[in-house]
């Protein structure tokens, strides 16, 4: 019998996203096979504690976690040639090798290239693209710019702001001049994701605090014309030669798909397998496998997309570790397209593991 690898599910973080990373990361755990893989769960805390834990995935969803009396602090062994984790206070840390590390982590400190650069020095291998991908899809300024440069995908005009020596209210005047009083706009924190810090602004007046909501998240941030249309979602899954799932559709409550309506608003609901000509499901697919490639993403991420009533393709923006939980896009479109959840896991090890090797 294969002997069972090691797997580390990381989750929670220090990000405004760290709920959702909770959610996602119990999820996970609920589905990943226990016959293949010896499984270690790590939690880290809002305020930046690592933590070995035993707690159930309930316990993990719900944040119930971190009173467990049984969690260890948790160290990286940054000795590449004996890789893994500490466990335990200082004098009786215990050492666990690791195989694979799954870090199901939403947003900043997590998503943005920091724990990639880390497991990439510590010699482990994990689940995701590598540290300069991490980083560029993380900045939607930057994935503008490439895919731009690329010429992968048409996208919506927008203007980008950094806050330092910059008043709200002379941001919002130059932003209203760039769009020549054109409205509705969305003002965008340029490096946070699950929609937070978003803002649709209708009018001039609200421009300016908008602004400040989104500095509030970021200190560089993009004021973006609102494109009308339906909001399509493909998955894609691979290293060197990805592949593409079906087309997937939002179809959302509230003004558009911000943090409640994603995970609170019951009202918004998805489907995987939207009205579409088969023409421009195929763009979509063609187009989400360019942009992939153009920034360098390895093992899986999420890209969205607006159709508009002229049948004009919008590229939004591409998710690295999109979400895992129950509800979520990323796995819903894997399993229509005929690999289940649990597959799902199999192949994202599996392909964590081939990148090490090329």
């Amino acid at each position: 019998m294969e002997q069972k690898k090691t797997v580390l599910v990381l989750f929670g973080g220090v990000s405004s996203e760290h709920e959702i990373s909770r959610i996602s990361a119990a999820s996970v755990l609920k589905q990943m096979n226990r016959e293949k893989y010896t499984i270690l769960k790590a939690g880290i805390t809002k305020t930046g504690k690592w933590m070995l834990t035993e707690s159930a995935p309930e316990a993990i969803e719900d944040g119930t976690w971190e009173s467990d009396p049984a969690n260890r602090p948790l160290l990286l062994s940054l000795n590449a040639e004996n890789p893994g984790f500490y466990a335990g206070d200082e004098g009786r840390q215990e050492h666990h090798g690791v195989d694979v590390v799954f870090p199901v982590l939403h947003g900043r400190n997590g998503e943005d290239g920091t724990v990639q650069g880390m497991l990439q020095m510590a010699g482990i291998p994990y689940v995701g693209s590598d540290t300069a991908g991490s980083a560029a899809c993380m900045d939607k300024a930057m994935t503008k710019a490439l895919v731009s440069q690329a010429e992968a995908a048409d996208q919506a005009k927008c203007c980008i702001i950094h806050r330092i020596g910059v008043d709200p209210e002379e941001a919002a005047e130059g932003a209203d001049a760039f769009f020549e009083g054109r409205y509705p706009l969305f003002v965008k924190p340029a490096r946070a994701g699950s929609s937070v810090g978003i803002t649709k602004v209708k009018e001039r007046g609200a421009l300016g605090q908008a602004i400040r909501t989104a500095f509030a998240q970021d200190s560089k941030i993009l004021v973006e014309e609102a494109i009308a249309g339906r909001e399509l979602e493909v998955a894609v899954l691979g290293n060197e030669d990805p592949v593409v799932s079906g087309v997937g559709e939002i179809f959302t409550a509230g003004e558009f798909y911000d943090y409640e309506a994603k995970y609170d608003d019951i009202g918004s609901r998805t489907s995987v397998k939207p009205d579409l000509p088969e023409e421009t499901e195929l763009q979509i697919r063609e187009t989400a496998l360019r942009i992939y490639r153009t920034m360098e993403c390895r093992g899986l991420a999420r890209v969205d997309f607006f159709l508009t009533e002229g049948g004009r393709i919008v590229f939004n923006e591409i998710n690295t570790m999109p979400g895992f939980t129950k509800i979520s896009m990323y796995p819903a479109l894997w399993e229509a397209s005929g690999i289940g959840y649990p597959a799902l896991i199999d192949e994202l090890i599996r392909l964590a593991e081939e990148r090490e090797t090329q």
